[in-house]
């Protein structure tokens, strides 16, 4: 495998598969079998997972909630993931980890950065919970820092497209595909892959950025083998002219 370790950042709603809300057991199921298939191939693995099928701390903000307090509720969603996830994980046997950034020492333990580097190196994945702590910052931020805290050689972002697109494939039917492109390049144009704050944490960092879809059967450990699928998003100059 080219890579030693890898971070992938998963939505909240790519555990919903059709469901309006919560966690489809079967999405749930097969994603923990990609992850499995990673780590017995050789490739360390952490996850950052985001909250937005139970919760979204932004929504209830704009509707007037105290902006800490939603922010708050948010990263407590994020746990739930992180634990259903690693439920579905050691069902299949693969020895995990949830770390969350607040303080719930009886359902999990204290992000530490070196504690998750050891639990790395002994062949666990670790989860990544609560984002960073803070409110202001999303999921796509967590997954930045973290990916640069323990090392990661590669940051792997699963969404519901084939890559990073020109403008939002959905609405948008002429949308064109970018392969490659730069981390100033796609700040420049408001592309949409993360927030500022975790395009710039990457951009400063080196650490390359893979943007390909979850719900493709095996993408995952394509990616992490070193293949060239969805978008590949790096610091250096890259050829980024659109794919038709």
């Amino acid at each position: 495998m080219p890579h030693r370790r890898i971070l992938l950042k998963l939505s909240g709603e790519a555990l919903l598969g059709d469901a309006p809300c919560g966690i489809d057991p079967a999405v749930l199921n097969r994603i923990a079998a990609e992850v499995a298939e990673v780590l017995a191939a050789g490739t360390q693995i952490a996850l950052v997972i985001g909250g937005g099928n139970i919760f979204r701390g932004a929504g209830l903000a704009g509707a007037g909630m105290d902006r800490v307090t939603a922010d708050q509720m948010g990263m407590l969603a994020t746990v739930m993931n992180a634990l259903a996830m690693q439920d579905a994980l050691e069902r299949i046997e693969v020895p995990t980890r949830v770390m969350s950034a607040l303080k719930i020492n009886q359902v999990c333990e204290d992000y530490i950065r070196r504690r998750a580097v050891a639990h790395l190196d002994a062949g666990r994945v670790a989860i990544f919970a609560a984002g960073i702590g803070s409110p202001f910052f999303t999921t796509d931020s967590a997954a930045s820092l973290r990916a640069i805290e323990i090392g990661a050689d590669l940051l792997i972002k699963a969404t519901k497209v084939d890559g990073i697109y020109s403008a939002d494939p959905v609405t948008h039917p002429d949308a064109v595909l970018y392969p490659r492109l730069t981390y100033d390049q796609a700040l420049r144009e408001n592309l949409k892959v993360m927030d500022a704050t975790a395009i710039v944490l990457c951009r400063d960092n080196q650490v390359p950025l893979r943007v390909m879809n979850i719900y493709e059967p095996g993408a995952l450990v394509r990616a992490a083998a070193g293949e060239d699928i969805g978008s590949l998003v790096e610091s250096e100059p890259a050829e980024s002219e659109p794919k038709e």
